[in-house]
């Protein structure tokens, strides 16, 4: 319980910090795009203008997630998180890419000559640094939580999407600014101001890029993934530990929240075990279940024969 408590504190501190930074940096920008006449600093603008909306919708999805279970709802509103950050995905790809595209478009078909662009430039320094204090927090956080995984194995199998969304958002920021930057000083070097719309669709397609990898991630998290491997394997190992288990089935578990599983398992029990044994044996099964893995809210197990269980669940991976 202690560890659900301190990931969220850890979350929400990445989310505000990324908030606050993008909110600041927005209003920087669209200044400096209106002085400069820059298309890609005003793409850039919208960009810090979308980032912010996302942080506040996945503030508000972890808000509606920590709601208690109900009648309507038993296994509680966990995976309305996973809902909000589907919506920031196509936010970004609707309003963040599309923008972006159409803006460099319409700059390119009539450019305008950019005026002095130090402004723009002191911008670009300011921004960088506080989208790279964000984009450090993120990574931090999100290396803690990966452990000996690899950054990409880890991001898809991440339950938590707020880690990751923030930190594609922070590295697209950088990697737009970056862009925004080039794009600029292009322009003026080669007095041509297509270029800085050039920017700006170039800018739009990592948005587009980085809404594709969100949306599939999301996607996934939203109509349900299995518990990682370690932890199923842990659940079948203390299921099949006990004497009265003949064998183990399967074991199926899904993911009701990031800091929450539901677990059904098929085991064959011995056929000497009495009824009241039997009822015994599973509360005893539920308590270690619950104590090896705290995430465990909803545990259901199944007595059926081993055959019995072969021929329903054929064709099925044996534990999902």
């Amino acid at each position: 319980m202690a560890d659900g408590i301190l990931n969220k504190i850890k979350d929400d501190i990445v989310l505000y910090g990324a908030l606050a930074a993008n909110l600041g940096i927005a209003v920087a920008k669209f200044v400096a795009a209106g002085l400069t006449g820059s298309s890609s600093m005003l793409t850039e603008g919208v960009h810090s203008l979308v980032d912010s909306g996302n942080q506040v919708l996945l503030l508000y999805g972890q808000s509606r997630a920590k709601q208690p279970a109900d009648a309507a709802h038993p296994f509680g509103y966990g995976r309305e998180l996973y809902f909000w950050a589907f919506v920031v995905a196509i936010l970004i790809f609707a309003v963040g890419a599309g923008v972006s595209i159409y803006e460099g478009y319409r700059h390119m078909l009539r450019p305008e000559p950019l005026s002095d662009p130090l402004i723009a430039y002191i911008v670009l320094g300011v921004a960088v640094l506080l989208e790279g204090t964000s984009w450090t927090i993120a990574v931090r956080e999100f290396a803690k939580s990966k452990g000996d995984s690899g950054w990409w194995t880890a991001i898809h199998r991440s339950k938590d999407p707020a880690g990751f969304i923030v930190l594609f958002e922070d590295s697209a920021a950088l990697a737009g600014l970056m862009i925004a930057g080039l794009g600029i000083w292009a322009s003026h070097a080669f007095a041509d101001p297509r270029i800085d719309g050039v920017a700006s669709i170039l800018i739009g397609l990592i948005l587009a890029l980085v809404a594709v990898i969100l949306a599939r991630e999301s996607k996934g998290l939203l109509i349900g993934e299995r518990a990682d491997s370690a932890v199923i394997a842990t659940i079948r190992g203390i299921v099949a530990a006990h004497p009265g288990i003949a064998a183990v089935n399967h074991v199926r578990t899904i993911h009701t929240a990031p800091d929450s599983i539901f677990a059904a398992i098929s085991a064959d029990f011995v056929d000497t075990l009495t009824m009241g044994e039997g009822e015994t044996m599973i509360e005893a099964m539920e308590g270690e279940l619950r104590a090896a893995v705290p995430m465990l809210a909803s545990i259901y197990i199944r007595p059926e024969k081993r055959e019995d269980a072969v021929v329903v669940h054929e064709g099925v991976p044996e534990d999902q």
